[in-house]
């Protein structure tokens, strides 16, 4: 049974910080590609970022240089460090596991991120 679960998520000021966490379990980490994507109310799931099996990475235009997705294949866990956080940042973020061609993906139940002062 493949479980992907999510954690970190939370309230934060404009500009501050955080760090969400993404354990799956039940898959060979190793060869699925880690994603983090979010969805603000009425908007359609975008993709924040991913990182591939070979550890390469691929972010949206709006967190380059902001955030930074890394993997822990030995632990099955997946990181999103979020910096310099904006309201518009502001969604439910999503953990996604797949293979490459999206032959096999999994969805977590998303965590909240709220930016606001």
């Amino acid at each position: 049974q493949v479980e992907v679960v999510e954690s970190g998520g939370g309230l934060v000021q404009p500009g501050g910080s955080l760090r969400l966490s993404c354990v799956a379990s039940g898959i060979t980490f190793s060869r699925y590609v880690m994603g983090w994507y979010r969805q603000s109310p009425g908007k359609q799931r975008e993709l924040v970022a991913t990182s591939g099996s070979y550890g390469n990475t691929n972010y949206a235009d709006f967190v380059k240089g902001r955030f930074t997705i890394s993997r822990d294949n030995a632990k099955n866990t997946v990181h999103l460090q979020m910096n310099s956080l904006k309201p518009e940042d502001m969604a439910v973020y999503y953990c996604n596991a797949r293979l490459r061609n999206w032959s096999q993906a999994y969805w977590g139940q998303g965590t909240q991120v709220t930016v606001s002062s």
